[in-house]
């Protein structure tokens, strides 16, 4: 019996998917639930299960865009294991037909003589690769009727490099995954369509290391290995100046602004396959403990590649942070449909006033980018000011001055 696997849906709203890598060869044998696919949506990387054990006959190539419910291979129930040992039968030599000469051509140009009008004229379609890649028609050879540059021809354009020096120049083209697709074209998308500033702060981390100097050890080990983080203190922070500041958790729906009494906080994480934003459901009712945890787990599954397209879906804002890569100060771009997003960045001793002396102190920048649609500037500055507030005084406004009950210990 030959069983087709179709491509099931992996969200309500993905339509397309694209096989990214194949886990099988055509023609193995495959048990049920075996993973014998990876595939991009635009949302995330998924694992494609067997439906059944069987011979195994792809029907789809690596990197082709394939419909939901699209057929991507056969299964052969009926097929038979192979048992590993039996010996593989002597089979005759078929000889090779003489192979034909193929000849290669040269890219077709007009002769000089022959040049017309259209000669290095690209059609529509190729003026506007072209004018994407920003390279000029004159410097591109047309191969289509006339000497005229085909879509092709503009595709396959590079731009120039400048006169080589010596050394290895060599380069390589590979498509985008659909997810990276995605991610570009969100990003773009948020640029364009939002009046997006950025309003910065400073945070002196002092207090906060001061309290995880003194419970990180005995919060790990109570809580099975889950530490006592930075992410923590900055989304209860956050949560926090939400409810302070409501607008910030809202969202523009045409001439609507829709406002949320739950805060869902997305978390940028970089995974294999790119930027991931998993979303920390209700962060607002979750302890110290529950928001370490949560951000462990999704942590895990984006770096495994198990993350699900429910796991990315919804999130009312989003917290990102570029410390971890070293950056000092960054302009964060919104994750639409959201209306703002926190930059957290690298954490470096500088000498500040206190009191009227210098002292040297753990200093972190803050960068909140805003929809100033939305949220005006009083909003958004009072927004950072009570996350500054919340991360410099933890003990009184995040933690109840009782620390053990907080990180229940």
């Amino acid at each position: 019996m030959i069983l087709e696997m179709k491509v099931p849906s992996p969200g309500e709203s993905i339509k397309e998917v694209e096989i990214a890598t194949w886990l099988v060869k055509d023609g193995d044998y495959v048990e049920k639930d075996q993973a014998i696919a990876e595939v991009d949506s635009d949302k995330a990387t998924l694992e494609l299960p067997a439906e059944a054990s069987g011979i195994i006959t792809l029907k789809a190539e690596e990197g082709d865009a394939v419909a939901v419910g699209a057929v991507v291979c056969h299964i052969d129930t009926d097929g038979v294991k192979p048992s590993g040992s039996a010996p593989v039968a002597d089979a005759k030599p078929v000889a090779e037909a003489p192979k034909a000469e193929v000849k290669v051509e040269a890219p077709k140009v007009a002769p000089v003589a022959e040049k017309t009008y259209a000669a290095q004229t690209p059609s529509p379609a190729a003026r506007k690769i072209l004018d994407e890649k920003n390279i000029q028609p004159s410097d591109v050879v047309g191969t289509g009727k006339a000497g005229r540059i085909t879509t092709e021809d503009a595709a396959n354009a590079v731009p120039s490099m400048g006169t080589p020096t010596g050394g290895s120049r060599g380069s390589e083209r590979t498509k985008l995954s659909m997810l990276r697709r995605k991610v570009a074209e969100r990003l773009v998308a948020a640029k364009n369509e939002t009046a997006m500033l950025t309003t910065f702060n400073e945070v002196n981390m002092t207090p906060i290391n001061n309290i995880r100097n003194e419970y990180k050890d005995a919060f790990k080990a109570k809580h099975n290995g889950v530490g006592l983080g930075y992410m923590s203190f900055f989304t209860k922070a956050v949560t926090r100046a939400l409810q302070l500041f409501p607008d910030v958790n809202s969202m523009m729906d045409g001439d609507y602004k829709v406002a949320y009494d739950f805060a869902d906080i997305s978390i940028a994480v970089s995974g294999p396959k790119g930027l991931m934003v998993p979303v920390v459901r209700n962060a607002e009712l979750l302890t110290f403990r529950g928001v370490e945890a949560e951000i462990k787990r999704l942590a895990i599954r984006a770096r495994d590649g198990q993350i699900t397209v429910d796991d990315m879906t919804g999130g009312t804002f989003t917290i990102t942070n570029g410390g971890v890569f070293g950056s000092m100060l960054s302009t964060p771009i919104i994750n639409p449909p959201q209306s703002g997003i926190l930059g957290m960045h690298n954490i470096i001793e500088r000498p500040i006033a206190v009191n009227g002396q210098v002292e040297i102190h753990p200093m972190m920048y803050v960068a909140l980018s805003y929809d100033h649609r939305i949220i005006d500037g009083r909003e958004s500055v009072g927004f950072l000011v009570a996350v500054k507030e919340a991360l410099e005084n933890p003990l009184e406004l995040l933690l109840d001055n009782n620390p053990k009950k907080a990180f229940e210990l």
